[in-house]
Formats: C-alpha cells, sequence, structure tokens
C-alpha cells in the first residue's frame, strides 16, 4: 500500500511538469467548520491545477498544487473543525503539497471558483464525515403527554464562504438572517407544542442539500429558509415568501427517480427502490404535491403576520425553483424578509428590534397555520380544537389510514369519504382532508 502511493506520487509529479517554475502564489489560506464538514480555502493569484487524495493511520487529507510559491508554516492559519493540524512542503519541480492533519476519516471534494466581487480565484475542499461515521443532531422533544410536538427546522440562508448578498453600507445577508433565525428559534421554543432546531447555528457553509438533508434526518414538520434578497433598483424592497414551482418539483423528482435505487424512506417512511418506476412517480408526484399545497397554506398565513411588520413586496405567495425547497415530503418555504439592497431596509435589518419583531411575524404565521390543521398526534390536535367543535380540518401524517382517522374522530368511515368526496381509502402525506361534525 505505501509503495503504491509512492508510486502514484512520482507518477503524479512527472505527469505534472518538470519546469520547476513557480507561476502564482496562495494568497490566504481559510478554514470554515460547522457540524457536517469543514470547508478549506486557498484563495489564489491564478487558476491552479490541483490533486487531492487522503490517508489513514493516521487520518490525513493531502493537497499538491502546481506551479505555486511554497508556504512559510508561519503564514499558516489556526486548525479548525475536523482539521488539527496543517503541514506544507515543496514538493520541487513547482509543486506545494499541503497535509491536513485531520480528527477522523473524512471524504475530501474539491472544486474551483473563479473571482467575484469579494473574492479572486478560489481553490475550495469540503471534509465532509462519511455518513456511516455521522450521527444526526439530536431533537429535544417536549412532555409526551398531550401529543408530540412538532419540529421546525430553520434554515438561515448562506454563510461560511458564502455571504449571500451585501447592502449599500456592508451589512451581509448571512450575518443578519441568523440573527433572525436565532431570534425565530427562541419565538418557537417558547411555544408550547413545537421544537425548533437551527439548521445552520454560527457563521460556516452548508450545501443546499445537506440543509435538506438536516430536516429530514430531525423529522422536520416544517422547514423554513430565511434571507435578505438584493436587487440592481435600490428602491425596491419589501417581503416575499416562495414554495417550490411545479417546474422545480418535476426536475427533483426526475432525480429523485434516477437514483432511487440508493434512496432510503425518501417519501414519509417509504423507500422507492423496490417500486416500479410508474408508481414511484405517482408516490413522488402525490407527496410532492401535499408538500406545495400545506407549504402554500402556511405561507399564506406568514404573509399575513408579517403584513403587520413590514412592506410585503408580493401578497400573494410566490412559486420558484430553489433547490433547498426541494424535499419531497417536508412542507418548505424560502422567505426573503427584506431587500438588503435598500438603504433604509438595510438598516433596518441590522436592529436587533426589528430582527425580533420580523421573527415575531413569521412565528405566528406558522402557529396560526398548525392550530387550524393541527397533525392527529400533535399538541395542536389534542389542545387547541374543542370537542364540540365544527368540522375541522386534519393533516395526514406518516402511517395513517383512512380508517383509523374515522376511529379517532368516531365518524363512520363512509361518512368520512363522502364528506371529502373520496372515492377510495387512499389518501397521502401532507393531504388535508375534512372531519364531519359527529
Amino acid at each position: 500500500m505505501v509503495l503504491r502511493r509512492g508510486l502514484e506520487a512520482f507518477v503524479l509529479t512527472l505527469a505534472l511538469g518538470m519546469s520547476g517554475a513557480y507561476g502564482g502564489m496562495v494568497n490566504d489560506l481559510r478554514f470554515w467548520s460547522g457540524p457536517l464538514s469543514t470547508r478549506v480555502v486557498f484563495d489564489l493569484s491564478h487558476p491552479v491545477e490541483h490533486n487531492v487524495f487522503r490517508l489513514v493511520e493516521p487520518h490525513r487529507v493531502v493537497i499538491d498544487l502546481v506551479s505555486i510559491e511554497p508556504l512559510a508554516q508561519s503564514n499558516l492559519p489556526s486548525p479548525k473543525g475536523f482539521v488539527r493540524g496543517v503541514r506544507t512542503g515543496d514538493r520541487g519541480n513547482g509543486v506545494l503539497r499541503v497535509v491536513l492533519d485531520v480528527t477522523t476519516l473524512v471524504n475530501p471534494k474539491s472544486f474551483v471558483l473563479p473571482p467575484n466581487g469579494t473574492y479572486g480565484h478560489r481553490l475550495v475542499i469540503d471534509l465532509e464525515v462519511p455518513a456511516r461515521e455521522s450521527d444526526a443532531q439530536s431533537v429535544l422533544f417536549g412532555p409526551e403527554k398531550g401529543g408530540r410536538d412538532l419540529v421546525i427546522a430553520i434554515d438561515p440562508g448562506h454563510g461560511g464562504e458564502d455571504p449571500g448578498a451585501t447592502g449599500p453600507l456592508g451589512v451581509r445577508e448571512k450575518e443578519v438572517v441568523l440573527g433572525i433565525a436565532r431570534r425565530l428559534a427562541e419565538e418557537v421554543r417558547h411555544e408550547p407544542g413545537v421544537w425548533p432546531v437551527l439548521v445552520r447555528d454560527g457563521d460556516y457553509f452548508l450545501s443546499l442539500r445537506d440543509r435538506i438533508k438536516f430536516a429530514r434526518d430531525n423529522e422536520a414538520d416544517l422547514f423554513l429558509s430565511i434571507h435578505a434578497d438584493a436587487f440592481r433598483d435600490k428602491q425596491v424592497r419589501g417581503a416575499t415568501v416562495y414554495v417550490l414551482s411545479e417546474q422545480g418539483a418535476s426536475d427533483e423528482a426526475a432525480r429523485h427517480l434516477a437514483e432511487r435505487e440508493n434512496a432510503s424512506d425518501l417519501i414519509g417512511g417509504v423507500s422507492l427502490s423496490d417500486k416500479d418506476p410508474l408508481l414511484a412517480r405517482v408516490l413522488l408526484d402525490l407527496s410532492q404535491s401535499a408538500a406545495i399545497s400545506a407549504s402554500a397554506a402556511v405561507g399564506s398565513r406568514v404573509i399575513n403576520r408579517l403584513n403587520g411588520v413590514t412592506r410585503i413586496r408580493k401578497s400573494k405567495v410566490q412559486r420558484a425553483p430553489f433547490q433547498v425547497l426541494k424535499s419531497p415530503d417536508i412542507p418548505s418555504l424560502l422567505i426573503e424578509t427584506a431587500y438588503i439592497s435598500n438603504d433604509q431596509e438595510e438598516a433596518a435589518l441590522k436592529d436587533p428590534r426589528y430582527q425580533t419583531k420580523l421573527a415575531q411575524a413569521i412565528h405566528a404565521g406558522v402557529i396560526d397555520y398548525f392550530k387550524t390543521n393541527p397533525p392527529r398526534d400533535s399538541y395542536f390536535s389534542l389542545n387547541t380544537v374543542p370537542s364540540n367543535a365544527k368540522p375541522v380540518r386534519h393533516v395526514i401524517v406518516r402511517g395513517e389510514t383512512l380508517s383509523e382517522i374515522a376511529e379517532y374522530y368516531k365518524v363512520s368511515l363512509p361518512k368520512l369519504r363522502h364528506f371529502n368526496g373520496l372515492t377510495t381509502d387512499t389518501i397521502r402525506i401532507g393531504q388535508v382532508i375534512g372531519i364531519p361534525p359527529g
């Protein structure tokens, strides 16, 4: 094994060229750390050829950069996240080797980025723990008595290497949305029957699919992605709420179908791996349609509440193919709280009191929805619906059957079917049905 690796390194050196000339330099080396991964960023003077591989016993990640000047050990950053040490060496022939000593086995994934308004050429390497070695962050639930707590996944957009939009005075989106998200989590935490989980609780980068996965791992009932938009016209202002568009849903369904052999518990605990293509597509479409419908209903209530705090740019829920909204079985909203490119809204977004008002409005809209559409096993179902109520609305959750719902509400199955215009007992996760008076 050692001989083979040595041979690979020798062949790599030959393949990279024998000129020995330095064509550029590393301007900076930075780390961003989160609970799921550590991001390593090389700021470079020009695009660079590179090779990345890992070694074990002990665990290391090796990066070879071609035609780059040597780095002094004194210029290296302090370790962070999965990185516990950094070393460099000149491999000769213009090849700089950087060795990262890591705390555990990681999968390194590298890509290059062109210059943007903030940074120049960059080489980015994400160090991710293999799924089998990572544990989903635990979710704390309230007392079982009185029904389960609903889980709200709150996702502050951007973070780490990705600052998001920047206002005229330099206020960065990633910072203000984290403030709003933390305040929203605090509001939710004090609401009986609901529990928040913050997808990002610091300044680090998470991929869009990692954000979705975090929500699914925590069995979230609702996913809220918080943002602050920007536009070339600085007069534009106001909040906008988005749900997934039909085109976005169709694209995501096609991706899931292509990967269904590896999909496990994709939609409400149902795996697609053993389903024929037509049935798998039907199941995905039903689940996604129900999630979008529920998302729109939550979004309308959030808009109603935000209208008392800020200007609303679009009075109706908008639809767009945002990647972060593409969970097939979790109602998901993307909330553009303001236009950070607008001078007045940028200044307001910096104010902790304004952040709190936005958080309170979003929280109130979410609670408005769940009080009128309580999942049967939830706190809201058992504590907010009087026994002598008029017809109530019931949201289908995992594992429920129409006959069980009829028995729970003490109505006959034929009456329940007739009340909802159903010709069969087939129901889907996220579907809303009416419960007739007893």
